[in-house]
């Protein structure tokens, strides 16, 4: 014991330190909050774990004078991946609504954080004013902006056809107008294949949690209009994909870009011609799923957007129509180069196997339209996967939705209900295994899989398919999950960061995005989402400064890395998810 607490002081002593003062880093915890009746969970890390057995954590007034609760530590565990321990710190008796930190002893304490009712409204609110930062051929004024308030950029009124999209009647170097969208990332680009996922996850949120959607209000030019502001900001970036389907033939152009990426520079000074590229199957049947999907969701609204929901249900069709006369027309953008110029180099989003796609596309159509040709034009169930919804893999955003509409299927799609269900709630329980002895207590990080590219989007959606299995079981053990995992994006990780610009203490402030870097304020763009912990970063993007190569400590916050701290919209769509739904759900812990 003297050894462990010899070792503690030297360690102090390294960082400038002595053993009385606090050690933030040392106590990782969602540096939001938490709501009174639900888990509350601290996670104490690196020296300050070695303490002796049966020692214990307080709760105290942010300046620490005052201790207000007193529990144990928990065993011991060992973080698989480096090999340190951890303790949990479980507070979740502590109810009184307030401002505290988590201390252990004199050696650390915690960054401050709230107890209270609808503690995650901001975040909720926040990331989904993401978006509207993303907008393009739009000001930004400072009454919705804030500091952030910027001029339009990219109007796409005039954007070329490049000649692998080229038709009869929209030839090479012919131009058509496709304004409106979100920059896809921390590029300025728009792609349909990662709308497509965005858009989903989105209109989702508000089909299974409308009434918790309609109060998340965001300061938006479209706020107080008889639209919910998730669906006006979602609304910006379906009219964009209206624009990219071909009227000629129902296709869907891949992507509208730059031949290459920007640099550094703001929206407004980003002038170079743009080109929508090659119609590819993936497109089309993303296309037809979201379209399909926004027929359902904005057909109430048919006063407000009259014949909008008619128009989408029609865009979907064709596109599926498309789709079905060029089912092998995937996006290659080597073999593209090497035919036509000039050569496009920004983000692929290329995918060698559409079946999922195809999977979507199929329900969504068989659920606006009724019609059971849909249901059984694909094998909706070709094995007995539930992949992790990523841009790449759709195929369980058709599971969500068939679940959610299970007292409307026909009777062929009943019949499956129980395979449907058994999907999701097998998914969920392999998710859950082993959480009662990961160091960190949460779902997120059970598996060195689990830090890829944007790996904070895995968490979430990760939380995603637990709260659909929550909504199907009613089993608490689920909701509890999903919550660990959203404190996770929100502190309780292996770097300590609190993934959402502008949300927390220690929170990315050099993401990899233009505007962010570009604007000369020194707070990012709050609300977005950084993409998190990635195992291969380091060899992906090159950026020096990584100080680790171990799995869930490869992050480092500088514009430079954008294969750990750029942001996406299909990372931020799990996000207001998340976020929203713990929210309207808070009361059932």
């Amino acid at each position: 014991m003297r050894l462990c607490f010899y070792s503690l002081c030297l360690f102090l002593l390294t960082l400038g330190l002595s053993p009385a003062q606090p050690v933030v880093e040392s106590i990782r915890l969602n540096q939001i909050g938490f709501y009174p009746d639900a888990p509350k969970v601290a996670v104490v890390i690196g020296e300050a774990a070695y303490v002796p057995a049966g020692s214990t954590f307080q709760i105290t007034t942010p300046d620490g004078k005052t201790v207000l609760f007193t529990g144990p530590l928990s065993e011991p565990r060992r973080n698989e991946f480096s090999g340190r321990m951890t303790r949990l710190a479980d507070f979740s008796a502590f109810k009184t609504p307030g401002t505290y930190r988590v201390a252990v002893g004199r050696m650390a304490r915690s960054y401050p954080f709230q107890i209270g009712a609808n503690v995650h409204r901001d975040v909720a609110v926040g990331s989904l004013k993401g978006f509207y930062f993303q907008r393009t051929a739009i000001d930004l004024p400072e009454q919705y902006a804030g500091r952030w308030h910027r001029p339009a950029g990219h109007p796409d009124t005039r954007v070329l056809v490049h000649p692998s999209a080229a038709s009869a009647t929209r030839p090479a170097g012919s131009t058509l107008s496709s304004p409106l969208g979100w920059y896809d990332a921390g590029d300025y680009n728009k792609y349909i294949v990662n709308s497509g996922i965005t858009m989903g996850t989105l209109l989702s949120l508000y089909e299974d949690f409308p009434d918790m959607s309609r109060v998340l209000n965001t300061n938006i030019p479209e706020s107080g209009n008889r639209l919910p502001d998730l669906l006006d900001e979602s609304l910006w970036n379906l009219r964009w994909m209206l624009t990219m389907q071909d009227p000629a033939d129902g296709g869907v152009y891949h992507k509208l870009t730059n031949p290459r990426f920007d640099g550094m520079v703001m929206p407004d000074k980003a002038v170079k011609e743009r080109y929508v590229v090659q119609k590819s199957v993936t497109a089309a049947l993303d296309f037809a799923a979201v379209m399909a999907q926004a027929s359902r969701v904005f057909r109430p609204f048919g006063r407000e957007l009259p014949g909008l929901a008619d128009s989408c249900r029609v865009a979907a069709v064709r596109a599926w129509g498309w789709a079905k006369q060029h089912p092998n027309a995937l996006y290659d953008q080597d073999a593209i180069n090497r035919q036509f110029d000039p050569d496009i180099s920004t983000g692929t989003y290329g995918d060698r196997d559409a079946s999922d796609e195809w999977i979507w596309a199929a329900a969504e159509l068989y659920l606006t339209t009724k019609d059971d040709a849909y249901y059984t034009a694909v094998n909706l169930f070709a094995d007995s996967k539930t992949p992790l919804p990523s841009w790449a893999q759709v195929r369980t955003l058709a599971y969500y939705s068939l679940a959610r509409f299970s007292k409307e299927l026909t009777a062929r799609g009943k019949a499956d209900l129980p395979k449907i269900n058994g999907h999701l709630i097998s998914q969920a329980d392999s998710l859950l295994a082993g959480t009662d002895k990961q160091a960190y207590g949460t779902v997120m990080g059970q598996s060195a899989r689990d830090f890829i590219w944007g790996s904070s989007a895995v968490a979430a959606n990760q939380g995603i398919a637990l709260i659909q299995a929550y909504r199907l079981t009613k089993n608490r053990r689920y909701l509890t999950a999903a919550l660990g995992n959203l404190d996770y994006l929100l502190g309780r990780n292996g770097v300590g960061y609190s993934f959402l610009t502008g949300f927390g203490d220690k929170t990315p402030m050099h993401p990899h995005h233009r505007p962010s870097v570009a604007d000369g304020i020194d707070e990012p763009v709050p609300g977005l989402l950084s993409g998190g912990t990635n195992a291969r970063a380091a060899q992906q993007d090159k950026c020096a400064g990584y100080a680790s190569n171990i799995p869930d400590e490869v992050f480092i916050d500088a514009d430079c890395s954008y294969a750990s701290n750029e942001i996406a919209i299909n990372w931020n769509a799990p996000m207001v998810y998340l976020a929203t739904s713990i929210e309207a759900l808070q009361r059932s812990f």
